[in-house]
């Protein structure tokens, strides 16, 4: 049987990542690869420094969606992939590359998976987790600071310019494609668990 791949969307910092894990934690990580879109940013090398935190992320054109859709088609046929690594601190992929192989689930997170018609024909399930506005807000000011090493400044300028005006054109039309919402994501126990009762049941 070929590998059902899950697409799994919503804003940024709706908690897609919980869900992921929720999954991953409920069927075993020997069953499931997790590929995630920020993988597939474009690498930024050739324009200068100072010039990189000014693009726009969170446009669709900033990820090389065809090279996840040659991957995914790659991992449906049962072949192992090599997923980029990219370095958010200077928007450039770095040389090195991350091995994942053909497992019987593959989950593919990110804000705009379902805003891609070649993307969206490869999953089996789609999934859009949806969270309040302001709780999205705070977690991405966490993740950002501490992860990323991004001012607070920086943050607020970002989301103000180009994630909340990309989210309403291009993330939150997408729930319409989705199979499952799931509100307040990985939190939402109930939906969560209804989720894996239906991968359980078209794995085994």
């Amino acid at each position: 049987m070929k590998p059902i791949i899950i697409g799994v969307a919503g804003g940024s910092g709706s908690g897609k990542t919980t869900v992921v894990h929720e999954i991953t934690k409920a069927l075993g990580p020997g069953a499931v690869s997790v590929i995630q879109h920020d993988s597939y940013y474009h690498d930024r090398a050739s324009v200068p420094p100072d010039e990189r935190s000014g693009l726009n992320y969170d446009h669709p054109d900033a990820l090389e969606s065809s090279l996840l859709v040659g991957h995914l088609r790659a991992l449906k046929d049962g072949m192992s992939i090599q997923l980029p690594v990219y370095d958010f601190a200077t928007h450039t992929r770095t040389a090195d590359t991350v091995t994942i192989d053909a497992r019987d689930v593959v989950i593919v997170e990110g804000i705009l998976i379902l805003a891609e018609p070649e993307l969206r024909d490869l999953m089996d399930i789609r999934v859009f987790v949806d969270t309040d506005s302001d709780l999205r807000v705070i977690r991405r000011m966490e993740r950002d600071m501490t992860e990323r090493e991004r001012t607070l400044d920086s943050v607020v300028e970002q989301y103000m310019r180009t994630v909340r005006p990309m989210h309403l054109e291009f993330v939150e039309p997408t729930r319409r494609w989705a199979h499952v919402i799931i509100p307040e994501g990985g939190h939402n126990t109930v939906g969560v668990d209804m989720l894996v009762t239906k991968i359980r049941s078209i794995v085994g």
